[in-house]
């Protein structure tokens, strides 16, 4: 006997961005605050988090958008033509069209530069915000001067990725535009609740990373936690029933604010 599991997902929804390249998404209707969830460099909204958080949302009635940036995932285009101000573009193109009222952000990795620069572009809608293993400025602290060297001479650095047989990708437009959206050398003007979690054992990005995005962030209401014997991914059960706790704690307290 077939079980829900067993039946194949139906492909993503796509959205024609206004140069013609077709974005993936998936959405689901609910109760707001419309959850969006936004994946890490070199990943896409089937990762386990985001498929165990809207599968949470969905048994709880709540909205949730996923998506994949250009050139990621199912979307369109080519990963190496994306950089953070586009990726950042992709999301708040999705964001304005198909979603109303106010939004929960929930980034990893990388969505949690992201879900910071969305955050900072549309103060009037985002609510809260939840990074995961957040990554701000990894284009400054996670490079060497070799490393630099090399993206100036050659144009791009490729190295094996530890979850991934395809090699992990940095382009110079990716690194220079992430240099042009640092935000970790000043006040970072979000007013919201943010939720910061991060394992002390991750070795991609390290951990006091999250105590000193915490500290420039503006909001009074900034919690980070920290899991001791947490990885870069945070995807074991345990780490997704915090996630989905922390979640639905953020989400109970802004409808209470709204």
């Amino acid at each position: 006997m077939l079980t829900v599991n067993d039946i194949p997902a139906a492909p993503p929804a796509l959205f024609a961005r206004p140069d013609g390249l077709r974005l993936a998404y998936r959405q689901q209707a609910g109760i707001g605050p419309t959850i969006v969830f936004l994946p890490g460099y070199m990943s896409d909204m089937e990762g386990g988090k985001a498929v165990a958080l809207e599968r949470w949302a969905a048994e709880q009635g709540r909205a949730m958008l996923r998506l994949d940036y250009a050139g990621c995932g199912a979307s369109e285009g080519r990963f190496a033509d994306g950089t953070l101000a586009r990726w950042r573009d992709d999301v708040l193109l999705l964001l304005d069209a198909l979603v109303e009222g106010p939004v929960v952000l929930v980034g990893s990795s990388m969505g949690g530069w992201l879900a910071l620069l969305v955050a900072l572009a549309r103060p009037d809608r985002v609510v809260g915000l939840v990074g995961i293993a957040a990554a701000p400025d990894f284009t400054e602290w996670g490079f060497t001067d070799a490393d630099k060297a090399l993206l100036a001479t050659e144009g791009r650095i490729e190295e094996p990725s530890a979850y991934s047989e395809a090699p992990y990708v940095t382009t110079l437009a990716f690194w220079q535009s992430g240099q042009a959206l640092r935000l970790l050398e000043g006040e970072i003007a979000i007013d919201c609740p943010v939720r910061l979690l991060h394992g002390q054992q991750d070795r991609d990005v390290p951990w006091y990373v999250a105590v000193k995005t915490a500290g420039l962030v503006r909001s009074s209401d900034v919690q980070t936690l920290l899991i001791k014997d947490g990885d870069h991914r945070l995807s074991r059960d345990g780490d997704i029933a915090l996630l989905i706790r922390t979640v639905s704690s953020l989400l109970a307290q802004t409808v209470d604010t709204l």
